[in-house]
Parts: structure tokens; sequence; C-alpha cells
């Protein structure tokens, strides 16, 4: 049985500042001195940086569409394991999940899947009574949904307040925090949503910092507590990466490097867990700064993230690129993941990059969206052919072409198409995929690396 206080933080729509009030919340609780475990619905890796930063644990993500409603309770009791509370930022609106599938991938789904508290966000500007209609409406829809309270947020005035507060009265609902207009509590945007944190750094504490602030003094933290320790114990036991282990009892462990750094930044946490229990020595290194791969490299994973902010620099580390083209040329095993696509092309926005695969990528004015699902077109160090696989795609740039000789993908949602790009032992593809769904594709990366 797992037994972990928990809240579920939820919103009728996005844009009401779910991510202000978990932030804030896991930086107020945690500032208490509470292991706060941080997590987030859906495939968004950018949410899971700003909690991280504000907890100093992972961000952790609950996406029942890549990894299945079964996995959803066991991948939260890994990441809350030995924590005080566990707070789950929503997405979108709380009874929004993949398109055309009813309650999948819903942050309502989790919540009845982790049988935990729903605390209501709601952007009370410009409505006073109506609010109460609104809440009562989200509470009532479905009886497994547990709303245990609301946090109105953007209040403009003490009047306001007071207006709100009366009209609640009626909806048997409690009132757990009042969070005024605050200019401070924002964080800044661009094409793809927040500004990840390893771009802000400084800018990035500071903000978490004032959410935490905001929070702590417009909610009443004791009874959120209190509805957090009403989520019953789960009987569902914790998933581990060990599922992929069938390392060597001894001998060498093969060296994977991972991109990180500003221009690499979509990464779950389960896949370094799942390449080091599969027998992998994860050494991170940083392509905007780093001239070579680390000492020993077997293995290159290229995770997703802003190539195209960070292009004119990615392309004056000549010294890197070469030693990354010449290790895919020499057959060793890629991953590469959206971002790790457009490093590995020919050029991105004009600018030279790796030139591993024979292709040109540009910005767009087009957002590419949305979850797929996809079969493995042919044998490569990731996968099988045939494997299926569920995933997401989140861009504005077009690849041309879009796919190689080997495609590495061939998709069946939304539409029929092959996509991505598989030579030597590179793997390289728009779609980002939760390993933790599929532990057989990181064992099958690590022996390739090991039998190099």
């Amino acid at each position: 049985m797992v037994s972990v206080p928990r809240l579920v933080i939820a919103a009728p729509a996005s844009n009401s500042g779910k991510t202000t009030v978990a932030t804030g919340l896991m930086a107020a609780f945690a500032a208490r001195g509470l292991a706060v475990s941080p997590h987030k619905v859906g495939p968004d890796y950018i949410d899971p940086g700003y909690h991280s930063l504000a907890t100093g644990r992972p961000g952790r993500n609950l996406d029942a569409y890549m990894c299945g409603p079964e996995l959803v309770a066991p991948l939260f009791a890994h990441g809350a394991a030995g924590c005080d509370l566990a707070v789950v930022e929503g997405v979108m609106g709380l009874y929004d999940g993949a398109s055309g599938q009813g309650e999948l991938a819903s942050t309502a789904q989790v919540a009845k899947l982790l049988k935990a508290p729903v605390v209501l966000v709601v952007d009370a500007s410009s409505q006073s009574r109506s609010v109460a209609a609104l809440v009562h409406g989200f509470a009532s829809w479905d009886p497994q949904v547990r709303i245990g309270g609301v946090i109105l947020n953007k209040v403009a005035s003490d009047r306001h307040e007071a207006l709100l507060r009366d009209a609640l009265d009626e909806s048997g609902l409690p009132v757990l925090g009042v969070i005024r207009r605050a200019p401070q509590v924002a964080t800044p945007s661009r094409h793809l949503g927040l500004v990840p944190v390893a771009e802000r750094q400084g800018d990035a504490v500071e903000a978490v910092r004032a959410m935490g602030e905001r929070v702590r003094a417009g909610c009443d933290l004791e009874a959120l507590m209190a509805l957090a320790r009403t989520a019953p114990a789960l009987p569902d036991e914790p998933w581990t990466p060990a599922y992929a282990a069938t390392a060597p009892a001894q001998g060498p462990r093969p060296v994977v490097a991972v991109a990180g750094g500003a221009a690499f930044t979509f990464a779950y946490a389960e896949h370094a867990e799942l390449l080091t229990a599969a027998g992998a020595e994860v050494v991170v290194f940083d392509p905007l700064r780093d001239e070579k791969l680390p000492v020993g490299t077997a293995g290159l994973v290229i995770g997703g993230g802003f190539p195209e902010m960070y292009a004119p620099e990615l392309s004056a580390n000549e010294p890197l690129r070469r030693a990354v083209t010449e290790l895919a040329l020499s057959g060793a095993p890629v991953a590469a993941e959206c971002a790790g696509l457009l490093y590995l092309a020919r050029e991105l926005d004009g600018k030279p990059m790796c030139g591993v695969l024979d292709a040109e990528a540009r910005m767009s004015d087009r957002l590419t969206l949305g979850y797929r699902q996809a079969v493995a077109v042919s044998d490569s160090p990731l996968a099988a052919a045939g494997t299926r696989m569920r995933g997401h795609e989140f861009h504005r740039t077009v690849l041309e072409p879009g796919a190689g000789p080997v495609p590495a993908w061939g998709m069946h949602q939304p539409e029929r198409r092959v996509e991505g790009y598989v030579q030597r032992g590179v793997h390289a593809s728009y779609l980002h995929t939760h390993w933790a769904a599929s532990p057989e594709v990181a064992r099958r990366f690590v022996e390739h690396c090991r039998a190099r």
C-alpha cells in the first residue's frame, strides 16, 4: 500500500493559473521543511522544470495516454516514495483529455486513478456570483471526481473577494485560497509555452520564490494539507526502473551521453533511470558549451528542447558537431527526439548542424501538437521493427524531407504517414515517447551500446 497525502490542482480551462498555484504550493510546503513530490498530468516538459526548482526533486509526468492508465498510480508511487506530500498539476481543463477519446489522459482521469482530492483553480476575473454556477457544474459533472475546494485566482479587490465568497457559500465547497492579481507571479512564455527553467536561471528562481510567497500569503496551507491527508492509500506497487535491468554482474558499463543544457531541456526523469538500470553509465553534456563528447561515449541520446533558439551557438560549436557526426557515422546507437532530430540535420534555419541526416530544418508558423500512435518501420538500436508505441508531437519546425529512405515510424493517428530516419545506428524522429511504458527500449539501446 502507498499512503502519501496528495492534491490534484485543476482548473476549468487553460490559463486559469494552475502552474502558478501548483508551483507556489510546492514551494510553500517545501519552505516548511516538507518533502514535496511534484507531478504533472500530460506530456508537458516545461512545467516540471519549475516544479523541480520549487521542491528540489525531479518533476515527473503522469500521462495516461502514453503510459496507459495502469501505470499512472505506479509511476506516481515511484516518484512520491518517502515524501510528506505530493502535488499534481493538471493539464488544460479538468475534463479535457486526448481528442475524441473521452476522459483518457485528462486531469479528471488521473485524479480518479490516484484517488486524490481536486482543488479547482478558478480565474475569477470579470465574474462574481457566476463563479458558483461554474464551480457547481464542475463539481457535479462526474461524481467520481472529488473536488475538495476552490482557489480563486486573479481577484481584483477586497470587494471582489467578498462577492465571490458569498456566492460560493451556496456551493458547499470551501474557498481554500484567494490570490490577487500580481505581475510577479507571471512567467514569460513564447511559441511552445513557458520559457524553460534552464534558460532563465536566476529569473526562474525569483519567479518560483514569488509564486511560493503569493500562494503562502493567499492560501490556507493547513486546510490544504488536511484535504491532502484525506486521500486513501493506493494498493498499487511502485513502478521501478529495475524492470529494464539486464546489466551483467560484472564488466564495464557503457557510457551513454545525454544532451542537456539550455537547448535540450525536454527529458523524462525515468529515461535516465531506465538507462542506468539497464547497465549504462549516464553522463550529461551541454552541446552549447562542451566541445567533446564524454570520454568513452558508446551511445548518444539527444532529446527535445529549443535548438531553434540557439541555432547560431550550436552551429558555432564545430568541434562537438564534428564529434557527434563521427560517432553517428561509426554506427554507434543514437536516439534523437524532436530537437535532437533538428540537431542531426544538415542545417537549421540556415545554420550548419551536424549533417548526419540529409535534411534541412526551419521554423514554421504552424504548431504541430498532439498524441500519436506509431509502429517502428524497421529495426534500430531503439526499437525492433513492429514495435508499437504511443507518443506526442510538439513543435513549430518543419524538416524537409520529413522521412528518410528508411523511416523511423509509421504513424496511425491522426493520419497515416511515415516519419523520421533510421540509418546506421541512428533513430531520429519528431515523436516524443515515454520509455516507462516500454522499458525494453532502454534495455535494447544499452545492449547495442554494450556490443560496440
